[in-house]
């Protein structure tokens, strides 16, 4: 007796194969990707996640605006001349016991003052010659302690009497302090040696 041996197509046999091999590939694929973590949503700056945070709070006044300064203007004009680094000096309250956020909001805000009366051109304190020498020089600041409010007033005083371009900040009182404290003196840009005449005394913040 003679077996008949089916007459299989070769194009069905790889079609078939095809299939299987495709149909393995979907079901590996997708019982992997149900394995995996699922990724974290990235939160965005904007108006459609407005409780994105970080790491402090909006409320908090060390980033207020709403700080006063003097309005004393001072004409530094007659340094001009005297040659040597020119520097920026600020000069804090220890006695207000700030955070350190606190006092560089501070700190920033009278170097600004400072910088805001010596570009005014058209006020007693505008000063672009002396500004223009910080400026390229590297806009050197020191930061420095002061006690009390007394000491500060002084230090401002003698500051006048030197033609020492000068603003003190007064916080707006809303947090850490009372309203209307004196936080920082900025002082100049001014040649170095002169501002030692004034802060020399004066350790580092």
């Amino acid at each position: 007796m003679v077996l008949s041996t089916p007459n299989f197509n070769v194009s069905h046999l790889l079609a078939v194969g095809g299939i299987s091999l495709a149909t393995g590939c979907f079901l590996g694929a997708m019982l992997t990707s149900a394995s995996l973590p699922k990724p974290k949503a990235r939160a965005t700056r904007d108006a459609a996640h407005p409780s994105f945070s970080d790491s402090y709070s909006s409320s908090d006044e060390e980033y207020s605006d709403e700080e006063s300064e003097d309005e004393v203007e001072i004409n530094s004009k007659s340094l001009n001349e005297i040659p040597g680094e020119v520097r920026m000096a600020l000069v804090v309250r220890t006695d207000l016991r700030m955070g350190k956020g606190k006092a560089a909001a501070q700190c920033a805000h009278a170097a600004v003052g400072c910088y805001r009366k010596m570009t005014n051109v058209n006020a007693e304190s505008g000063n672009l010659v002396l500004l223009n020498r910080w400026l390229k020089a590297g806009q050197a600041k020191i930061t420095l302690q002061c006690p009390h409010e007394d000491e500060m007033e002084l230090l401002f005083a003698k500051a006048m009497s030197l033609n020492v371009n000068a603003t003190i900040i007064h916080d707006a009182g809303r947090t850490q302090i009372a309203a209307g404290s004196a936080t920082v003196l900025g002082l100049g840009p001014a040649p170095r040696s002169v501002l030692d005449e004034i802060t020399g005394g004066l350790k580092l913040y």
